[in-house]
């Protein structure tokens, strides 16, 4: 266990320090504020999302010594709700004060290439992967996997950015490598999958590991569009999505709540796409489906509580509203089992999630 080792479960009125501010830090802050706890958020925006609901907001660099210290004086517990803080801090925090989950699944899923030799180590299939440091090692990897595959930074790409695809490529590569920044690359094979899962698990300070039902996932230029339940995959499937997310956290000796994203192939068996040590965008919707959503989750499993039930009482599609679909609220709102969520944020600018909703129904309708 990483930090101050807990021995009993905060009290009620305990503070969780939060680091990122953005719109899962405004939930965690919410769920966190319904348990009886007080939050501070380490954020450089001032007025973040997450501050406007928050007890208190440090606004400084993640990274900032001085802040950090600030934040782990002030807290309890320490979590954050985004896998690119600086490892770095995250270590320096786990001195004084417990951080889940542990800086360990930060090291993993900010590097691409670290995260999928941990997940072969660990016995979980992925895609096809060779390490791209040049120009040469490109032509070899695009030799190797018949000119078609997908290239990605191996640190900070999320939302579809850091991200090349090539399909049946047989030109030059020369200059490729610069033009994707010249920092570390990782060549995919390209995978012919029926469908996008995932699936969002936790584990608490005891071990206990809870797994909420897979979610079928439509992306748009590289953003989640939607997330549905019940996904479309066999009995089989939904089974071994839960039995790679317990292999996957007791790998990492994790405490919280993880995203775990899946490819599922023609014969329904899967391939880990990635990690997100985090609350997910893809189980927002167990905020309108469950009892207990994921944001309550990871507050109960952080906290040393009991964690919930994470059985399903409806069925239900959310949908999240990107850059100017902000505007679709008022409409939305005028719906019947439907639960809106809209972020706090001023700006709609092109790309960015403003919101999500859900749409709910009964269970097999």
């Amino acid at each position: 266990m990483i930090g101050r080792t807990k021995t009993k479960p905060l009290a009620p009125g305990a503070t969780i320090g939060i680091v990122g501010g953005g719109q899962l830090g405004r939930m965690l802050a919410m769920a966190a504020a319904r348990l009886g706890y007080r939050t501070v958020i380490l954020e450089p925006q001032a007025d973040c999302p997450a501050a406007q609901v928050a007890n208190r907001q440090i606004v400084a660099a993640y990274d900032d010594p001085d802040a950090l210290a600030q934040l782990a004086q002030l807290s309890d517990v320490v979590t954050y709700e985004f896998e690119n803080v600086p490892v770095a801090a995250a270590n320096s925090l786990a001195g004084p004060v417990p951080v889940y989950p542990p800086p360990k699944a930060l090291e993993v899923s900010q590097d691409r290439l670290v995260e999928k030799r941990s997940l072969k180590t660990a016995g979980i299939a992925t895609a096809n992967f060779l390490h791209v440091n040049n120009d040469a090692d490109l032509a070899v990897a695009l030799a190797g996997f018949g000119g078609t595959g997908v290239l990605k930074t191996c640190r900070m790409g999320y939302d579809g950015k850091g991200q090349r695809v090539f399909r049946n490529f047989s030109g030059d590569p020369t200059g490729i490598y610069a033009a994707m920044g010249g920092v570390p690359l990782i060549f995919e094979q390209l995978i012919a999958f029926e469908r996008e899962i995932s699936i969002i698990a936790a584990r608490g300070w005891d071990g206990t590991i809870r797994c909420y039902d897979p979610a079928e996932n439509v992306h748009r230029a590289g953003i989640l569009h939607t997330s549905t339940v019940p996904a479309r995959i066999p009995a089989a499937t939904a089974e071994a999505t839960r039995a790679a997310a317990f292999a996957i956290v007791e790998a990492l000796d994790y405490i919280g709540v993880i995203g775990i994203e899946f490819f599922v192939l023609a014969d329904g068996s899967l391939l880990v796409n990635e990690i997100a040590p985090r609350v997910h965008n893809s189980g927002h919707w167990t905020e309108a489906a469950c009892a207990v959503s994921q944001f309550e989750q990871h507050i109960r499993a952080i906290a040393g509580l009991p964690l919930g039930d994470t059985t399903r009482h409806s069925d239900c599609v959310m949908e999240n509203l990107i850059g100017d679909e902000v505007a679709r609220a008022p409409a939305l709102l005028a719906e019947p089992n439907l639960v809106l969520h809209l972020y706090g944020k001023a700006e709609a600018r092109p790309g960015r999630k403003m919101g999500h909703f859900t749409r709910i129904r009964p269970v097999g309708s």
